[in-house]
């Protein structure tokens, strides 16, 4: 997204020093401590790089000190975990903090047009609250586009919803990058004996080259997807202008909800890993076999959340994982109901969706369960049989629901 014309005049003159000059006093006051805390840990040996002056490196190993000993680490343990490597990721954070010029949220508001308590709830809602002090230029530069954005007309709430979304996908997409890059380059150097400050090196060298990557991935799955949510959007609207309206932030969706049986007993028989490595080949089959209206939501263990607007493909899909799993592997029962639900922030809320988890609980291993609205939403399906169960009481539900056993015609 470009900047508009008519952006803001250039940022005035920030208060503060700025990042590349730094002293004691100032790396003390960047990690909270005095100066003399600083000068002991150094004089002790806990601030590795450090050859009498400051470089950006030896600062950060000096805010991860400060954060440690607020958690109750003692001098020995840091030092310990020092000599041993596992300190080495803390210069890499130098690459992702932006230098220079620091600005308050009043400077910033004044500069982007928004208001300070706005800006403060922006960040908030992207995660990055507690962080939020002074800003960078690569902050207020952010705070410009969503500025922007705002003024082409997007509504607020719709503006701070799509903010949370991005937080919370960039959240998990940032956690996966440090534990994967820990699980496989970190541990490994550290088992090999590799001194500390030659680990920070390779993995800052590691991250120098593969952070590049990120955005241009990003950018190509972000538009691709997009495409396909764009045609879903058109078909969906044609089909919900032959429904009646719906209240706004609500749609009409099928909602499956797949587990595994047996899982909880699988983890005691066969223990964790190879547990968790059952529930993430579960997973990719759904995500391999899913028709193309079909999203997964969200994973909560061995319990997946998929939506789709046709439920008549979504019907078919689930009748059909079966025989998309392993032999071995435990059965996947799901449970199907098409209703209402409030969307908000990416995820999908209110009453048809408790149903649908409600109704996956009443099924056996290799089960698909269904309600009366999808029976009547998929009763021209070809090839699939509903078998009525009866009238079931869901937990907190104070009404029964009707159940269909969904299953391939012989």
């Amino acid at each position: 997204m470009a900047v508009p014309a008519g952006d803001p005049a250039p940022l005035s003159e920030p208060e503060g020093e700025e990042e590349e000059d730094l002293t004691l006093t100032l790396v003390a006051a960047r990690a909270g401590v005095s100066p003399n805390t600083v000068a002991r840990w150094v004089e002790k040996g806990l601030v590795p790089g450090y050859e009498g002056h400051w470089t950006r490196s030896a600062s950060a190993y000096v805010r991860v000190i400060a954060r440690l000993r607020a958690r109750g680490h003692s001098l020995a343990q840091i030092k310990h975990a020092s000599d041993s490597g596992q300190l080495a990721s803390g210069p890499i954070e130098n690459l992702l903090r932006s230098s220079g010029p620091r600005y308050t949220v009043r400077e910033a508001a004044r500069d982007c047009g928004l208001e300070p308590e706005l800006i403060r709830r922006i960040f908030t809602t992207m995660g990055l609250g507690a962080e939020l002090g002074t800003l960078s230029e690569e902050d207020v530069q952010i705070l410009k586009y969503g500025a922007a954005v705002i003024a082409a007309g997007i509504p607020l709430p719709a503006f701070l919803q799509l903010m949370r979304v991005y937080g919370q996908v960039i959240a998990q997409i940032a956690d996966a990058e440090v534990r994967l890059i820990h699980l496989y380059v970190h541990e490994p150097l550290m088992r090999a004996g590799v001194p500390n400050v030659e680990i920070a090196e390779e993995m800052e060298g590691l991250t120098r080259e593969v952070l590049p990557f990120a955005a241009p991935f990003m950018n190509y799955l972000h538009s691709r997807l997009l495409a396909n949510f764009i045609e879903q959007d058109m078909i969906g609207h044609m089909e919900a202008d032959l429904g009646e309206a719906l209240g706004e932030g609500r749609l009409r969706v099928a909602i499956a909800f797949a587990d595994l049986a047996g899982y909880a007993r699988l983890t005691v028989e066969r223990g964790d890993e190879a547990a968790v490595s059952t529930v993430e080949r579960f997973v990719e089959v759904v995500e391999q076999t899913l028709p193309v209206e079909a999203r997964v939501i969200k994973t909560l263990g061995d319990e997946v959340m998929v939506v789709s607007a046709d439920a008549v493909a979504l019907t078919a899909w689930a009748v059909d994982l079966k025989a998309s799993m392993a032999a071995d592997a435990p059965q996947p029962r799901i449970g199907v109901h098409y209703g209402e639900a409030l969307y908000r922030d990416g995820d999908y809320y209110g009453r048809d969706v408790n149903q649908a988890a409600r109704v996956v609980a009443r099924a056996a291993g290799g089960e698909v369960l269904v309600t009366r609205s999808v029976v009547d939403a998929a009763a021209s399906l070809d090839g699939i049989e509903f078998t009525r169960i009866g009238e079931v009481m869901l937990k907190g539900f104070s009404e029964p629901t009707e159940l269909f056993l969904a299953v391939r015609k012989a």
